[in-house]
């Protein structure tokens, strides 16, 4: 355990040092950028260490292991995420219980998310999911659609649209994603002129490609492998 908690915080530690730098060369400040450590498939007790250490916004994927997980550490305040895919069936598990959810790609989904959220008295934050290269496999609503799931969204009494969200293709290299997450933040801006609203959030870069993503305007990264190291098989 010992050994553990030495390389969480190296890692962690170089990680933050790497956003700062990130963020300074960008001209932004360092706390402009959230980082949200991704723990799924790692155990409780390595969040627990990065909370310990300061850290307070965690992300998760699968649902039945982020409700198992929260509820083990619900004596912490921590700020979970949703970032992964969202099944229909699997919403009402995730309105209330996250303090964001980074998914959402369709009205259908967005509505059972209000459902709930309206049924609970509260107001569930969310992102919109975009697919900007038309990826088949991927989830996402596609750019053509965007501004009218947007229009959808605003509808809701129970959700709140905080921004946008998107994960490029795969390339094993920051420059060769940067123009998808340059994209995103002109989306963004458009529908803040069209609609006449604010979109604080563009949830963009992972472990491969982060600095590129706050290079171009990102105010959450998704960071995983580069903290905990590679997922337990």
């Amino acid at each position: 355990m010992e050994n553990r908690e030495k390389e969480l915080l190296r890692n962690y530690g170089e990680v933050k040092s790497e956003i700062d730098r990130a963020a300074e060369k960008a001209g932004r400040k360092p706390d402009e950028i959230q980082l949200v450590a991704v723990s799924k498939f790692h155990p409780a007790s390595d969040v627990e260490i990065l909370f310990k250490a300061g850290h307070r916004v965690f992300g998760e994927s699968y649902v039945q292991e982020a409700v198992a997980k929260s509820e083990e550490l619900s004596a912490l305040d921590i700020e979970w995420h949703f970032i992964g895919g969202l099944q229909s069936k699997k919403a009402k598990y995730v309105a209330g219980n996250f303090s964001l959810v980074h998914s959402v790609d369709s009205s259908k989904l967005a509505g059972l998310l209000n459902k709930k959220a309206v049924a609970l008295g509260v107001k569930q934050n969310i992102l919109l999911q975009v697919n900007s290269a038309g990826e088949e496999q991927k989830s996402g609503v596609s750019e053509k659609m965007l501004q009218n799931l947007a229009e959808e969204v605003m509808e809701f009494e129970g959700l709140e649209l905080q921004g946008l969200m998107c994960l490029p293709p795969f390339f094993g290299d920051s420059e060769s994603s940067r123009p998808y997450f340059r994209r995103l933040r002109e989306l963004k801006e458009k529908l803040e002129k069209d609609l006449g609203i604010s979109l604080p959030h563009l949830s963009m870069g992972m472990t491969d490609d982060y600095v590129s993503a706050i290079e171009e305007g990102a105010t959450m990264v998704r960071i995983g492998t580069r903290i905990f190291g590679k997922r337990p098989v």
